[in-house]
């Protein structure tokens, strides 16, 4: 397995890691426990050390699906979650921040609890909370280090300027937030290139475009009923059918190299630099190890260009999500 870098002065962990939200929550409401234990057990046989997930996916039962699937193999597990997204029981689609002090503190009992470990490698703030400043978060963050309850601290979606203040109060050793060949914001917002003067590593979440790059999605009738992509923007009337002619490009290119669209598409995304480490999501055993070898795809420098021209800044139709979770980005 390669290797990369959490950060200047972090631990090394898997050059890709493991998304673990789709098994659990926002993809549909069959989950088959046993597959997805499964497959983070295949992962760590692969030398996969990076799995992420956070409380507020199912809620609360990814964790706990997480806690089952390493039991006993805790030490070859670099764990990443995240906190401060809260989700309406009686409405889970309904979503709210909280960052407050005393909140991280509850929080990390939770998490802890239900993966059955005593600290966590990498502890998320998941959103920021307006209404908080960084400096109060992040210090109760790191009394969580403090404490041996923690090891490492992250941001997610967070401002460059958010990213400089909570750097100044507890080292933040990696950000995560959406990149991707149709998602290239970070590039141009500051975040990736303040990671870099800081010395923070950047993750990558749906780096395969919430699945679409895989080429496998064709008709919205290819998503379960509650299936979150369905209220997507990218996923509706004519920002879908826009789209598609970028994953047409996609099957292209990988077609050409031969290769599978996802591992293109990885491949791009692990290019932009040693401190990127992507975390794609899977369920699935196969698609785990395809996602895996794509880091053995090396595509050269006219191929890079080549890939830089299709997809440009904002090249996707529509926005990444609804209007009232994008006000919740880049704060």
């Amino acid at each position: 397995m390669q290797m990369r870098r959490l950060g200047r002065n972090g631990p090394e962990v898997s050059a890709i890691g493991l998304g673990c939200m789709g098994m659990s929550d926002f993809y549909g409401a069959e989950h088959n426990s046993a597959q997805a234990i499964a497959t983070i057990q295949r992962a760590l046989e692969l030398g996969l050390t990076l799995l992420d997930t956070a409380d507020m996916y199912g809620p609360f039962s990814n964790e706990e699906l997480i806690g089952t699937a390493i039991r006993g193999n805790r030490e070859q597990v670099f764990l990443a979650s995240k906190f401060g997204i809260l989700r309406d029981p009686a409405d889970p689609s309904v979503r709210g921040v909280n960052g407050r002090p005393e909140y991280v503190r509850q929080a990390i009992e939770g998490s802890l609890q239900r993966l059955g470990v005593e600290c966590l490698d990498l502890y998320y703030l998941h959103r920021m909370d307006p209404q908080v400043p960084i400096e109060d978060s992040v210090g109760a963050m790191a009394e969580l280090v403090q404490a041996g309850k923690v090891r490492y601290l992250g941001l997610s979606e967070a401002s460059a300027a958010t990213l400089e203040r909570a750097h100044r109060v507890h080292p933040i050793s990696a950000l995560q937030s959406e990149y991707s060949l149709w998602s290239r914001e970070p590039e141009s917002n500051g975040s990736l290139q303040a990671c870099r003067r800081l010395g923070i590593a950047f993750v990558p979440y749906s780096p395969l475009g919430r699945g679409f790059l895989t080429g496998a999605i064709s008709s919205v009738d290819d998503f379960a009923a509650d299936d979150f992509r369905r209220t997507n923007p990218r996923f509706q009337g004519a920002n879908f059918a826009k789209n598609l002619a970028l994953v047409a490009q996609v099957k292209r290119l990988a077609a050409a190299k031969g290769v599978l669209p996802a591992q293109l598409a990885l491949a791009w995304v692990l290019a932009q630099g040693e401190d990127i480490i992507p975390i794609p999501g899977t369920t699935q055993r196969k698609n785990l190890e395809q996602n895996i070898a794509a880091l053995d795809v090396q595509l050269s420098p006219a191929e890079l260009a080549e890939i830089d021209a299709l997809f440009p800044l904002d090249v996707a139709a529509g926005t990444r999500y609804g209007a009232e979770s994008m006000r919740m980005l880049n704060r």
